[in-house]
């Protein structure tokens, strides 16, 4: 086979956006693959390139909409590549992405990954520009298995999986109904078969995605819900750790509050957006809860799993936004101290309700409570992190670090990032770590001592690795899970404690 007839098996993918793109990412390489096409290990070894893009803040098009151009460039200097565009802004702009970047061969949108490999076929076949944005009943891949290895080759040990898609909610800024179309859910035994299948391959954690996995089972024959599913899932042999993504407040139930702490896998860890903390702007929004309502969920997760971890998403310059709500939102954020926050500007989307509110808030005012917002977090976050140092927290290796090569990194259950130094041999171990050192986004963490045993659970046996000899002690998999408390990781301080008389970004490490 020639150099030129390999490039046109090989296909490149890039991803723009959360990770439900970067899970449909990972289906679309399945089916490309299962097509009989080759995934390249670069971009410059590929016949087909697909962007895979998001559509949420109008920032994010223009950033897609710049590397179009730049792979626009390659592209008029090797002209056999094909270039596709999926996902949300391809669904968002359908036939208009043709109009804007007439030198894309192919778009399909979100209920389309499956037809790729069609789609290519008939640009091939000399069929011009082809478009597929249709939303459909049932979304067969949504039921596409990602492979369990990273793009290098190396053996994944957490996986994604798709339980629903969709959202019924049409909150008054958000384009994802009109992008992802309405809520379905996935059978639940075929969700637990897949995870499964992850686990036989030597996954140990997942993470349930959906736009909104707090309504998953609606419109099912079966009679299930959320929490039932995560009992399900808990129950599989051979998985450590379960985590999901997103939910909505006003879908929170008692039922699904009582799963922290009741299911020994379910991480202590739940990302809650509240994006105000204004009863006036949340109702504008459509959001359907008021501030007490989320402050009483927040106060009854920590009444249930008092070592929860809460992150969040919020955004200033709602139009009509005042001064007064946004002090609103500060106090929410004082009275609830985030481990972690996503915070945006307010970005005006085509075909929302908002985009026709005519009282926006200027842009530089918008910068402003952004940059308020942002530095109350940053200390929140920081004694969040600093109360961990001599703390010690399970982690879950998941390679080497990005910042260092040398290092191994890793998450705790409450979804905190440690860097530590070890061999590379412990990737893909649940171990124990003592942290030295704390940072704005990340924690420093040593390996216990060495007459400390370092466990690596599995169905038929724990390793035992005690330096300098490693010992293979076999027990039964129940003697395995000791699950103790984690009281003391999470303190809180009054921010006067923390006592910094330096501009913040001179204390703050920010790792």
């Amino acid at each position: 086979m020639s150099r030129e007839e390999l490039a046109a098996r090989r296909f490149f993918i890039h991803t723009f956006g959360c990770q439900m793109n970067v899970h449909d990412s990972e289906q679309l390489a399945s089916i490309m693959t299962e097509a009989g096409y080759e995934r390249a290990p670069d971009v410059s070894q590929a016949g087909i390139i697909l962007v895979n893009t998001c559509s949420i803040r109008a920032k994010v098009a223009q950033k897609i909409v710049s590397q179009l151009g730049r792979y626009r460039r390659w592209k008029e200097r090797n002209p056999k590549v094909i270039m596709g565009v999926g996902g949300c802004l391809a669904q968002h702009w359908g036939r208009e992405m043709l109009v804007k970047a007439p030198y894309v061969d192919l778009v399909f949108g979100t209920h389309a990954f499956h037809e790729a490999p069609r789609l290519i076929d008939a640009v091939r076949a000399g069929g011009g520009p082809v478009l597929d944005a249709a939303f459909r009943e049932e979304i067969p891949s949504l039921g596409i298995h990602a492979a369990v290895t990273n793009g290098n080759g190396t053996t994944k040990h957490q996986a994604l999986v798709t339980i629903m898609q969709g959202c019924d909610n049409f909150c008054a800024y958000c384009v994802v109904p009109y992008l992802r179309g309405r809520e379905r859910s996935r059978p639940a035994a075929e969700i637990v078969r897949e995870v499964e299948t992850l686990v036989g391959q030597g996954i140990r954690e997942v993470t349930l995605l959906g736009q909104n996995v707090n309504s998953y089972g609606r419109g099912l024959r079966e009679e299930t819900d959320f929490p039932r599913l995560l009992t399900m899932i808990n129950r599989i042999s051979g998985l450590e750790r379960i985590r999901f993504t997103t939910s909505h407040p006003k879908d929170m139930t008692e039922g699904l509050i009582d799963c922290f702490g009741g299911l020994e896998k379910l991480c202590e860890h739940i990302h809650l957006p509240f994006q105000a903390g204004s009863d006036r702007v949340l109702a504008r929004m459509r959001r359907g809860y008021t501030r007490e309502d989320y402050l009483g969920r927040i106060a009854a997760l920590r009444r249930r799993c008092p070592d929860i971890a809460i992150s969040a998403d919020v955004m200033v310059g709602f139009p009509g936004e005042t001064e007064e709500d946004f002090q609103a939102t500060l106090a929410l954020m004082e009275e609830v101290r985030f481990d972690n926050l996503f915070s945006f500007m307010y970005s005006e989307r085509e075909g929302t309700e908002a985009a026709s509110f005519g009282d926006k808030v200027p842009e530089k005012e918008r910068n402003r409570r952004l940059r308020i917002l942002q530095e109350l977090q940053d200390r929140h976050a920081w004694e969040r992190n600093r109360a961990l140092i001599g703390k010690e927290v399970e982690v879950l290796v998941d390679g080497t670090s990005r910042n260092d090569p040398r290092e191994l990194t890793g998450r705790t259950r409450t979804n905190k990032i440690v860097n530590f130094a070890g061999p590379l041999r412990l990737r893909g171990e649940i171990l124990a770590l003592r942290i030295s050192d704390a940072y704005l986004h990340s924690l420093r963490g040593e390996l216990k001592p060495p007459e400390a045993l370092l466990v690596h659970k599995s169905p038929e046996a724990v390793h035992v690795h005690k330096p300098p000899e490693a010992v293979l002690v076999h027990k039964p998999p129940e003697a395995i899970h000791v699950h103790k408390p984690l009281e003391a990781v999470h303190v809180h301080k009054p921010l006067e404690a923390i006592n910094v008389h330096k501009p913040l970004e001179a204390v703050l490490g920010r790792k």
